[in-house]
């Protein structure tokens, strides 16, 4: 059993808080019997699992529940962690639905991008100019384990823009209503950040800008990005359900 929060191990689990140390290491960190499970049954490979027998009844390597607080993002740790590997995974060749993702700057917005991708029979995922990474532990947990199964890909802008889809842009200067698209072929969602949208290269590569309607003078200046890009996917699972 591990017994000192000083021990490497420890130590290296510590460091995968931090996003350099992940993209460097090539590792993240699942945390929770949820998630620990939901990426095994992924099929991602698991380097090592850490549990608390104090805390939970698991399989692993034994630490001493003080151990595994150091080792804990979360204020009130569940009992297990595993240490998984980034999962590198292409774009699917015959992709028809796609949802990218522009500058999302808060962890647990891209999680629940990534939530709204999977459940909505999304095709991948296109992380671009990212504020966060997927593999951030808010951003696990607000996917609910959708970012393990997900193709993930990042992306630039000259690689959207080379993409066979019709590239929809939701802007707030849209001049077409996003239920009045036709999302019935290959199409790919563009969604820039709540705070500044998307900037001048990302709405001139789109081939047409949508606007989500919201009530005149209303307080909010804009929709949460991962409720615009719901509204977008859902849209296109109507239409081709109808057709």
């Amino acid at each position: 059993m591990i017994t000192s929060v000083d021990n490497p191990r420890v130590k290296d689990v510590v460091r995968l808080r931090k996003a350099r140390e992940r993209r460097v290491a090539g590792l993240f960190v699942a945390e929770g019997p949820r998630e620990v499970a939901r990426a095994r049954a992924a099929g991602l490979t698991i380097t090592a699992t850490y549990f608390a027998p104090a805390l939970i009844d698991w399989d692993g390597e034994e630490v001493d529940e003080r151990v595994l607080r150091k080792m804990s993002y979360r204020d009130d740790p569940e009992g297990v962690i595993a240490v998984v590997e980034i999962p590198e995974r292409p774009l699917p060749g015959d992709s028809t639905l796609l949802l990218v993702a522009v500058g999302i700057e808060k962890p647990g917005n891209l999680g629940a991008m990534a939530r709204t991708a999977d459940a909505a029979g999304a095709d991948a995922l296109l992380v671009a100019d990212a504020e966060c990474d997927p593999w951030n532990p808010n951003a696990i947990r607000a996917s609910t384990g959708s970012v393990f199964s997900l193709p993930i890909v990042h992306a630039t802008a000259a690689e959207v823009s080379a993409l066979p889809h019709t590239k929809v842009a939701a802007t707030l200067d849209g001049t077409t209503s996003f239920t009045e698209g036709d999302y019935t072929g290959p199409t790919a969602f563009i969604v820039g950040a709540e705070d500044e949208g998307l900037d001048d290269a990302w709405r001139s590569l789109a081939d047409t800008r949508v606007v989500i309607p919201m009530k005149q003078n209303a307080a909010a200046d804009s929709l949460n990005a991962s409720t615009a890009a719901a509204l977008l996917l859902y849209e296109a699972v109507r239409q081709r359900s109808a057709t």
